[in-house]
């Protein structure tokens, strides 16, 4: 099995959900006619999609094949893994603390106490089973306080910054 036929999308289109390989999504037969028509062309047919609408941050998008919308989320192995975490009922919610998603270690704080963080931006890196995990905050926010520092073990649910 190659590298790129594990990393996994899960994709939701209008109520239906559907999983794709990296190997999958190459092979498909898309060409881009300008920067929001695509032309597929699936079992001998081509079908002709328009971009109507795309939120990149959200990861959404609403096309339109033969007259009709699709409204269509896309994750990826990132997203996968922080909904298993719990990270993504945060979304819309009024965000006041970052809590370790697993024990680890702090190996850099990327953040101090008064700074303006934005949706995306990198809080720390925390060191789990031999791997190191990028800790992203998904709002925009200050930093109140930054609870823990560089070297120190954690615990799961510990606080490890307080936001604004």
């Amino acid at each position: 099995m190659s590298e790129n036929n594990s990393v996994v999308y899960k994709v939701k289109v209008n109520e239906f959900e559907f999983c794709f390989t990296q190997d999958q999504v190459e092979a498909i037969d898309l060409v881009q006619k300008s920067p929001t028509v695509f032309n597929l062309l699936k079992n001998q047919r081509s079908v002709n999609a328009v971009l109507i609408e795309a939120d990149r941050s959200a990861k959404m998008q609403t096309i339109e094949i033969e007259g009709e919308s699709f409204h269509i989320h896309i994750e990826d192995e990132l997203d996968l893994m922080l909904d298993k975490m719990g990270f993504s009922t945060v979304a819309g919610k009024q965000i006041k603390e970052i809590k370790a998603p697993m024990p680890g270690l702090v190996l850099e704080i990327a953040v101090s106490e008064g700074q303006q963080v934005s949706e995306g931006d990198k809080i720390l890196i925390l060191v789990a089973m031999k791997m190191e995990n990028s800790i992203l905050i998904y709002t925009d926010a200050t930093i109140k306080r930054v609870a823990v520092s560089a070297g120190e073990a954690v615990e799961k649910g510990q606080v490890l910054v307080e936001l604004e």
